[in-house]
């Protein structure tokens, strides 16, 4: 079990200006919410923002701390134009 704001920290050590939101999706402290937002992603594929966070969170999907997420990457920019709504994130198990 990982606390949210232990994936905030893991996610913000090695994307400082990140903004990031983490939410328990089931209770069970092992599926989680988390949107991202940073400059970091500018000019990045989809695909890259995600491997950024996963990498972030490597250790804790390898020990099975974190079971699944959905994520959600925007620039800020992306940001304001289309704030994030629940049904943009995506699984992964």
């Amino acid at each position: 079990m990982i606390r949210p704001d232990e994936i905030v920290a893991l996610i913000q050590k090695q994307i400082p200006n990140a903004q990031v939101e983490v939410r328990d999706a089931t209770g069970s402290g092992d599926h989680f919410y988390i949107s991202v937002v940073s400059t970091t992603f500018e000019g990045k594929l989809l695909i890259d923002q995600h491997r950024l966070i996963q990498n972030c969170l490597e250790e804790a999907l390898v020990d099975g701390r974190i079971h699944a997420v959905q994520i959600k990457t925007q620039t800020p920019s992306q940001k304001l134009k289309q704030p994030f709504q629940g049904n943009d994130l995506h699984v992964i198990e």
